[in-house]
């Protein structure tokens, strides 16, 4: 422990900065496995969420406050909370400061803050959101505004963006889309409506292999894509949102009468101004051994982390236990012993009852679990989905046990 870390008000064996599924999936594997360890854990909100069910939130198929409960609940038993909101690492004290004025001091800190929502780098969007027409999934105060534009939709132009930055959950933009066909479907207008897909990306999906299905599922539903296309403002008094074209650098107006946003995302702000962060501003680990690349007693994984790799629940429940075997060991003086290879998974919905379960590793390889195509759409993968996956999460993921 640094002269600095023993300065401060409070100091741990391990510090957790985030919460969310990352920060207590770690912790809850680090109680299991070193009960004596003295671990504290960083996290300013009351709730926890369980965000992989706000796409079926989104679409009316659950009532958003099932995906909500209380952080104290989650919590491991022996683990110190520390209410408060981290804003700045100095990991050459060895220490984490709060928006509280407290100094958290660490002997091994463990970095899994989330990722960060950048509503406003679009103008317009703030003061759109929530009001005709516009909606997004992407927070637990907006996605029952996605329902209700789901449901009062009468026509028109439906489009559904997608950032030039790196998101969690990259499938969720167009998983949204695809319910929306089904319900204006059953509601009777999809032969007077157009959806439209703007992505800034250059393909439907990354590995080829979930990609041929998906440009299927598009052919089928009619959908419009608009690839390599960035949303760069809404102007909600006239219904328009311009989109930035990042073949030709030149920007194009498309009049909307709901428009599904994913906003831009980055690290949050504290990373971003740490030493800790890359030039990008996501933190520097290695992506096989989570330790950072500079700071022998520093880990992360998660979405502020720079492992390339999808931003998804799934990834962490591959990530955690790899992190804290690797960190228990380096707490021992030994070399981490164990790599992750990037896998991650992304059930991808394209309609009610029916799913695509992509899993796949760095190499973009898929990497699946069960015995059949998982390309296919299925109801079985869908009932995953729905039921299994929360129950995975509550009962397994956050005790420490999957």
């Amino acid at each position: 422990m640094t002269a600095t870390a023993r300065s401060a008000e409070a100091s741990f064996r391990v510090l957790i900065v985030g919460g969310g599924t990352a920060g207590i999936a770690v912790a809850a594997r680090l109680r299991r496995t070193k009960p004596d360890l003295s671990i504290g854990l960083i996290e300013p909100s009351a709730t926890h969420f369980y965000q992989p069910l706000w796409t079926l939130v989104g679409a009316g198929v659950y009532p958003r406050e099932v995906t909500a409960r209380p952080e104290a609940s989650v919590v491991p038993p022996g683990v110190e909370w520390i209410r408060d909101a981290a804003i700045e690492l100095a990991p050459d004290e060895g220490v984490v400061r709060t928006a509280g004025g407290r100094r958290i001091g660490y002997d091994f800190l463990v970095l899994a803050p989330g990722i960060q929502l950048d509503w406003e780098r679009i103008p317009g969007l703030k003061e759109a959101l929530g009001r005709d027409g516009v909606c997004s999934n992407y927070s637990y105060d907006t996605v029952t505004s996605t329902w209700e534009a789901l449901r009062s939709f009468r026509g028109g132009t439906a489009l559904f963006t997608m950032p030039d930055t790196p998101i969690k959950c990259g499938g969720a933009p167009q998983k949204i889309m695809y319910l929306a066909d089904d319900h204006f479907r059953r509601s009777g207008v999809r032969d007077r409506s157009r959806i439209v897909f703007a992505s800034a990306i250059g393909s439907i999906f990354a590995v080829e292999k979930y990609a041929r299905t998906l440009r299927g599922v598009v052919e089928r539903k009619g959908i419009e894509t608009l690839f390599r296309h960035n949303l760069v403002e809404i102007r909600p008094d006239r219904r328009e949102a311009v989109l930035a074209n990042l073949e030709t650098g030149t920007r194009e107006t498309i009049g909307y009468d709901l428009l599904h946003v994913t906003p831009p995302m980055s690290a949050p702000d504290f990373v971003k101004q740490s030493p800790l962060a890359d030039a990008a501003g996501w933190i520097d680990v290695d992506r096989h051994t989570l330790q950072h690349r500079r700071y022998a007693d520093v880990f992360a994984l998660g979405d502020a982390s720079n492992l390339p790799t999808a931003r998804t629940g799934a990834g962490v429940r591959k990530q955690a236990p790899v992190l804290v075997e690797n960190l228990l060991a380096v707490m021992r003086g030994e070399a981490p012993p164990r790599r992750y290879d990037g896998y991650t998974s992304c059930p991808l919905i394209t309609g009610y009852g029916r799913v695509v379960l992509a899993e796949f590793d760095y190499e973009g390889r898929p990497v699946e679990t069960f015995p059949f195509d998982q390309s296919k759409e299925r109801l079985s993968m869908y009932l995953l989905k729905k039921y299994a996956l929360p129950r995975l999460y509550w009962h397994g993921m956050l005790k420490g046990l999957a």
